[in-house]
């Protein structure tokens, strides 16, 4: 139980510090690119996959995980047309949630090719 809420307290740090960062990198704020920054977001990510995500949820958070990269394929920059600082605010957090989602990703779909595999 106690692991559970580790997982739930390193997801809510993630992305209050994605959106924090992603701010800071639409606005341009020097910031928002620091290395440690970006360590601790792979840390919340890598966290969130080990503890949070169970068997159930592995299909869910994938298809989850999937759409926010996606979403950063498109060219949110220019989503708002005279507005440009908000495109790029939107652009930032999204790079900087990608961050954090990408790990847990990573480790769900590996244990659940291991899973796979061990049937």
């Amino acid at each position: 139980m106690a692991e559970q809420g580790v997982g739930k307290w390193a997801f809510l740090i993630g992305v209050l510090l994605a959106l924090i960062a992603g701010i800071g990198t639409g606005i341009g704020a020097g910031f928002a690119d620091n290395m440690w920054i970006t360590a601790l977001l792979v840390i919340a990510g890598l966290v969130v996959g080990f503890v949070n995500i169970t068997v159930k949820e592995t299909q869910a958070f994938l298809v989850a995980s999937i759409a926010v990269m996606v979403a950063s394929t498109s060219n949110l920059a220019e989503l708002f047309p005279g507005f440009e600082v908000v495109g790029a605010i939107l652009a930032g957090v999204v790079a900087k949630l990608i961050i954090v989602v990408a790990p847990a990703a990573l480790l769900v779909a590996l244990r659940a090719v291991y899973g796979f595999a061990a049937e």
